[in-house]
């Protein structure tokens, strides 16, 4: 990537148009992030129909990258303009460090209170249901197995529970978030350049934080998932002073959409994705990188990475995309995604709740079908009760969007 200039108008792949005013809140932001969680939801509930429709099936990479990124762009939009002024000696250190650090307490709180209600919700379903099976399922079998280990290993996020296991990594890079947005301001292509051979190194031999008790590696490297965090940063304070990380560029737009459509044919055609998994696995046998020749999710392979960078690329080129995010028909998905902490947190009790059900009703047909829209619906009104009479007060990655900021443009 290179940074943003003049975008050249005999390159742009559509019309110009004008920008919204400084202090009108970019729609997409919060859309895509409703969007994510949403497909967090329905997939955390693994078997129901609705699986069919999320981002999973375009390609290789989920609803989790695109979580990352664009919890990333709204941190970036919202945590940028204090940082920035300490850089420029107008601010203090300790006001452009301890709002992510703030944040990434909240976000530690959730991640206990969630670990603590999953337990819970398992050793309830096995005592209720008679089926021990939830009582070792998702990592579960170590706080019956070695209570002491586990006890310590809940508070240092060393213990994670299948399905309650991203929040850990999103701390992490919440905590190191000053100092990563710091750098990208100061030097966002050394920056960059820095992080992706951090990546490539993580990647290459499988650097991870150690779990505790258990053994293996936590669900997501933060070694490895940096990358698409600091991409996130990137745009969203290129974005709050009206710039682009990544110019409009036919040809740029061009490869990019050239590769999401052949990562989906990839997907759901049977020979051509045959003979790519085999022209994988020759490439392991030659002695490339694990994270080169394969879709694992941990370290967050590089197929993974370049589709998700490809979609993003793609979407913020595409001037129909704001048109829909800002339609009055997709206010709900809006609002779900400035209220990112609480949909994400009661998405996944309700998402472990439908997974329960599904496994003791196997045999109701409709229950796949109803769980997760019942689950969306529950989430939605807990947010309309939770703004209920409430007035924004400070800058946290869910208003973010709200602040005002340098007229805006596209994302990446």
């Amino acid at each position: 990537m290179s940074p943003s200039a003049q975008t050249d108008r005999k390159i742009v792949p559509m019309p110009a148009r004008s920008g919204p005013s400084p202090k009108e809140r970019d729609p997409r932001i919060d859309f895509f992030r409703g969007v994510a969680l949403m497909m967090i939801l329905i997939n955390h509930m693994p078997g129901n129909p609705w699986e069919a429709i999320t981002n999973r099936e375009l390609g290789f990479s989920d609803a989790a990258e695109a979580f990352f990124v664009m919890s990333g762009i709204a941190a970036g939009i919202a945590y940028s303009p204090a940082i920035a002024r300490w850089l420029d000696g107008k601010g203090g250190l300790r006001a452009a460090l301890t709002p992510m650090w703030r944040r990434a307490w909240t976000l530690y709180l959730v991640q206990i209170l969630l670990t603590v209600a999953a337990l819970g919700l398992f050793a309830w379903a096995a005592d209720t249901f008679l089926l021990s099976k939830f009582r070792t399922m998702h990592n579960l079998g170590l706080i019956y197995s070695d209570t002491r280990a586990a006890l310590t290993g809940i508070p240092i996020l060393g213990y994670q529970i299948g399905y309650v296991n991203i929040l850990p990594t999103y701390i992490v890079l919440m905590l190191a978030g000053p100092l990563i947005l710091a750098a990208a301001i100061r030097w966002p292509w050394q920056t960059l350049t820095a992080s992706v051979a951090l990546w490539w190194v993580a990647g290459a031999y499988r650097l991870n934080i150690p779990n505790h008790p258990g053994g293996g590696g936590w669900f997501l490297s933060p070694l490895s998932w940096q990358l698409i965090f600091l991409v996130g940063l990137m745009i969203g304070h290129r974005h709050r002073r009206g710039e682009r990380l990544v110019p409009v560029n036919r040809a740029l737009f061009c490869a990019a959409l050239f590769f999401v459509v052949f990562a989906f044919a990839w997907r759901h055609v049977p020979d051509l994705g045959s003979f790519m998994n085999h022209k994988m696995a020759q490439l392991s046998s030659l002695g490339a990188p694990y994270h080169i020749t394969t879709h694992n999710k941990t370290l967050l392979a590089a197929p993974r990475l370049l589709h998700v960078l490809a979609m993003l690329y793609v979407l913020s080129c595409l001037p129909f995309v704001r048109t829909i995010a800002a339609h009055a028909a997709s206010a709900p998905l809006r609002l779900l995604g400035q209220h990112g902490l609480l949909v994400f947190a009661l998405g996944t009790v309700l998402a472990l709740t439908g997974q329960i059900l599904m496994d003791v009703e196997p045999n109701v047909a409709w229950l796949p079908w109803a769980l997760p829209p019942l689950a969306a619906l529950i989430s939605y009104a807990a947010v309309r009760i939770a703004i209920w009479g409430t007035v924004p007060r400070g800058p946290t990655p869910e208003r973010a969007t709200a602040m005002p900021a340098a007229p805006v443009r596209d994302l990446a």
